[in-house]
């Protein structure tokens, strides 16, 4: 069983136009479906609008979704009352893009990351802080780090510290949306490298949101591409970018940077990139199906 599966998820918008102007209704998530094993990294790629984080943030409750099913290990997280789903989320933890707008300046870093055992009401006081020490370890922070503020870390440490606070009450499920965008190119890399070496340690799946695409080859297990809130292709890293079937996903993949790149992988799409995109193959209305094993395609 599916550790997540989330079935025919939409959520709409109202949007007004003017203030006495007509609304109109915008599906950000429109009928997406995807599945998690327990322990995988999965990837939602897409550009910005294309609904990856609108997804993630319905499989966490943050916004209400307007259709379809969220199984979390056999529930539907739709049907659940306010008390059980606070039961429940502590399973599912999440890591956002900017770590300065979830942790609280005026508190130190035993006092962040110890925040889910006082909500919870888990250990007392000398076990809190034995476990925040651990986890500062985990996320390779020293144990000196807990007594001090954010303020006095970088943007890479601060995002471990967000990080370590996440797994604080053990969770099966990483939602992390977008967690390295804001840094730069290789603390972006430690910071993927740290997450998977964390999904290996702690047996923990993730889902993994990014709107580039050489980060998914590198952290995920399987991806989704995203385009106008639907899933237009779904495979392996490997197959998706040696092999991507939707005219989206190849735009995609010929427009990485390759040139002037170490990465065989990446100078492969410097001759992909001369191929020209046939956007009338595109059937945005068209259901996935499966092109080859494991492989599937809005087509």
């Amino acid at each position: 069983m599916p550790l997540l599966d989330v079935r025919g998820l939409v959520k709409s918008f109202v949007r007004r136009h003017g203030w006495r102007g007509p609304a109109t209704t915008v599906r950000a998530v429109d009928g997406v479906s995807f599945a998690i094993e327990p322990g995988e990294i999965f990837a939602l790629v897409g550009e910005s609008g294309s609904g990856k984080s609108t997804t993630a943030r319905c499989v966490l409750r943050l916004i209400e979704p307007t259709a379809g099913q969220i199984m979390f290990r056999g529930q539907n997280l739709l049907a659940l009352t306010r008390d059980e789903l606070r039961q429940v989320r502590r399973h599912i933890q999440a890591v956002f893009q900017d770590p300065d707008g979830s942790l609280n300046p005026r508190l130190r870093v035993s006092e962040i990351v110890a925040e889910p055992f006082v909500v919870h009401r888990i250990g007392s006081k000398e076990e809190q802080r034995r476990r925040v020490g651990a986890l500062l370890g985990l996320v390779e922070l020293e144990p000196s780090a807990s007594d001090r503020f954010p303020r006095m870390f970088s943007a890479g440490q601060r995002q471990r510290i967000s990080i370590a606070r996440a797994l604080a009450l053990e969770p099966a499920l990483l939602v992390a949306d977008e967690p390295v965008a804001a840094l730069d190119a290789p603390l972006q890399v430690q910071i993927v490298d740290l997450i998977q070496d964390l999904e290996r340690r702690l047996d923990l799946a993730c889902l993994f949101i990014t709107h580039d695409l050489r980060l998914v080859r590198r952290i995920a297990a399987r991806a989704a591409v995203m385009r106008l809130g639907r899933i237009v292709e779904l495979a392996p890293p490997a197959v998706l970018f040696n092999s991507p079937r939707h005219p989206y996903t190849q735009a995609l993949v010929a427009a990485l940077p390759s040139h002037a790149s170490t990465d065989p992988w990446l100078r492969e799409t410097a001759r992909k990139r001369a191929r020209p995109i046939d956007w009338s193959q595109a059937d945005h209305a068209a259901e996935l199906r499966e092109v080859g094993p494991g492989h599937w395609a809005a087509l």
